[in-house]
């Protein structure tokens, strides 16, 4: 592992333990050189899986873009950055477990709606705004109406 403060490539692991959520190793390392300290985390990888886009283009799922805009989503809200970091686990290992190393773009972008939505409405929504390219009010209304219960029928 190369030191990320002077570049040397022979650095020592002082620690290494399990990660808060069980799914990383987390590794304290020291550098001989510098004498600089960092941290590192491993994952386990059942497989390297390819995200399709709906334009056809094709690249290398990236486990950061999925939890950067989960956790943008999720931003000022009541949630605790465990659930979160269990949340994004359990979507990869779902992605990792269907068998097929080609994902569609939009099954990924379900799957993390269906996961917000038992979450938190707000999340949903913004994550939603993004996926499914919101352009005007009339976007948010129509979605937030998809959501509401329907009103209960009066029989007067």
């Amino acid at each position: 592992m190369r030191c990320p403060f002077c570049g040397n490539v022979d650095t020592q692991v002082k620690d290494s333990r399990p990660a808060e959520d069980h799914v990383a190793i987390r590794r304290r390392r020291f550098c001989p050189a510098c004498a600089g300290r960092f941290t590192t985390y491993e994952r386990v990888q059942l497989r390297d899986l390819v995200v399709v886009k709906s334009n056809g283009k094709r690249e290398d799922f990236d486990r950061d873009k999925l939890e950067r805009s989960v956790r943008i989503s999720m931003q000022k809200r009541p949630i605790e950055p465990e659930r979160i970091d269990q949340m994004i686990s359990g979507i990869v290992r779902r992605l990792e477990s269907m068998g097929e190393t080609d994902i569609p773009s939009k099954l990924i972008g379900e799957i993390v709606m269906e996961r917000l939505a038992a979450i938190d409405t707000v999340a949903y929504v913004r994550f939603a705004s993004v996926y499914k390219n919101f352009q005007a009010t009339d976007d948010f209304e129509d979605f937030l109406a998809e959501l509401a219960p329907p009103a209960p029928k009066s029989d007067a």
